[in-house]
């Protein structure tokens, strides 16, 4: 049976930035999304990051400092809960959708380090698997297609509706339906076992960041380096 034709769960962060050493969870959501795109079971955690939320990260997702701090549960707690749902994911061996992953379990690995939690490859003794990157595999499949890859690119591409974009629940969702149509689409990439799947875009996401610096350093920046690992980049010591 094709991963296409089972259940994905899906998984978004809604943060203070950027940078995943230094910026914070400020939303999450977990949510399990059947064969027919319908909506079976979801969790969803606001924080209060303990940091102040900026003005930047707070016109894209909505969630003030006020807001959070009054609404937001401690963050601490969280990401135990966030962490220990996503690793029980991964542990059943339904695969995880993340859009851009390297992004949000890197964040999300940063995040458990600051509060002395275990991570989710702590918790599974290996590196998160199999997570599912929208991002990586379109550009896998269609690589030079001009335009973004966001996701709301993404949805628009592949014909999947995006309400209520950056609320971490309807990304998730969105997530979830964009790569079960790029697997319809690619059929060598929807009937690949997920094992393979998860090895290939572990090459992809390589490739694609070595491209990236290759252009970087003749255009911008020659001492440009873009990450190549995928989907946790490693703690630095």
């Amino acid at each position: 049976m094709s991963w296409i034709t089972g259940p994905l769960v899906a998984f978004d962060l809604e943060t203070t930035g950027t940078d995943i050493e230094i910026d914070r969870i400020v939303t999450a959501a977990v949510v399990r999304l059947e064969p027919d795109g319908a909506v079976s079971a979801e969790r969803t955690w606001l924080l209060d990051p303990g940091v102040v939320i900026p003005e930047q990260a707070s016109a894209i997702h909505g969630i003030s400092t006020d807001h959070a701090r009054e609404h937001g549960v401690a963050a601490s707690s969280a990401v135990e809960e966030i962490t220990l749902a996503v690793a029980e994911v991964l542990r059943s061996g339904t695969p995880l959708v993340v859009m851009n992953a390297r992004y949000d379990l890197s964040l999300l690995d940063r995040e458990c380090r600051r509060y002395g939690l275990e991570s989710i490859s702590e918790r599974l003794g290996i590196v998160p698997s199999p997570v599912i990157d929208p991002l990586v595999i379109d550009k896998h499949v269609d690589q030079y297609r001009k335009g973004t890859r966001a996701l709301h690119a993404l949805c628009a591409h592949y014909g999947v509706s995006l309400e209520d974009a950056h609320d971490a629940r309807a990304d998730a969702v969105a997530a979830a339906r964009v790569v079960r149509r790029m697997g319809e689409k690619h059929q060598p990439v929807g009937t690949m076992p997920l094992t393979d799947l998860h090895d290939l875009q572990v090459r992809a996401a390589a490739a694609q960041s070595a491209s990236l610096q290759a252009y970087l350093r003749r255009s911008t920046n020659p001492t440009a380096v873009v990450e190549s690992a995928w989907p946790v980049i490693p703690r630095s010591r």
